[in-house]
């Protein structure tokens, strides 16, 4: 089985200037455009059998681009929602509880047992729910065949957490895991090969990104050129927005 982890496009809470706090916002107008290259670019690469969705607006947006490009009707689960955005006994938290707000002094996962509020979700309870979702889709979708292709629409936190489980990560991690809007990771789920069942492929795929003439479409720059800025941005203004701790999500 090939599992597709799929960062949602760029939201307006991803932008450094906004200061609305963590509420479900939808996508930018880049956003969009980024979800619409990228579900044409899903289209022509795999023949995807099944889509799954976060229930935030940002990612249940930009599965719409993907199921529109592929006839794959996009299933939702709270599971994929972004770390924070569920509450301790996995439940989502309701627009009306936004905006969410996070400890200033310490990041989830600095104290991975201890609740980022008071009700909420610690980073190895939001790991749990990650966990709990991988292993009933690769229980699902394994047996259906080694090129099978499942496609998961979710966020930057949720692809971390994906790799604290892959790749058996204790709690305390040693490293961040970056994902550009609408990156791409895919990895292999092989229960029969003898040796390690999961294999990683590539992560962050930007691909359709990059359009006619070397156009960049990204949220932030390219590693290989720091320069590059994306071609539009919300409301047709150009946008050079970076990750940081408090926009990735």
């Amino acid at each position: 089985m090939h599992l597709f982890l799929v960062r949602h496009g760029q939201s307006f809470v991803n932008l450094e200037d906004w200061d609305g706090g963590f509420v479900d916002a939808g996508l930018t107008e880049l956003g969009q455009h980024q979800a619409e290259l990228l579900g044409r670019w899903l289209a022509a690469q795999a023949h995807i059998s099944a889509l799954y969705t976060s229930t935030m607006a940002r990612a249940a947006e930009t599965a719409a681009y993907i199921a529109e490009a592929t006839g794959i009707p996009a299933t939702p689960d709270d599971r994929l929602r972004e770390f924070g955005n569920c509450y301790a006994d996995g439940s989502p938290v309701p627009p009306e509880k936004m905006p969410i707000e996070y400890p200033e002094e310490w990041w989830g996962t600095e104290r991975p047992n201890t609740r980022i509020s008071p009700e909420g979700e610690s980073w190895m309870l939001f790991r749990t729910r990650v966990s709990a979702f991988l292993a009933e889709i690769a229980a699902r979708h394994a047996p259906e065949g080694a090129e099978t292709v499942v496609v998961v629409v979710c966020h930057a936190g949720v692809i971390e957490a994906a790799f604290d489980h892959v790749f058996n990560v204790g709690e305390h991690r040693r490293s961040d895991v970056w994902t550009h809007n609408t990156g791409v990771t895919h990895f292999q789920y092989m229960p029969d090969s003898g040796r390690e069942v999961w294999r990683l492929h590539a992560h962050s795929m930007v691909h359709h990104l990059v359009g006619d003439g070397g156009a960049w479409f990204g949220s932030a720059p390219l590693l290989r050129d720091a320069s590059r800025v994306p071609a539009i941005g919300p409301r047709g203004k150009r946008d050079g927005s970076a990750q940081n701790k408090h926009s990735v999500y």
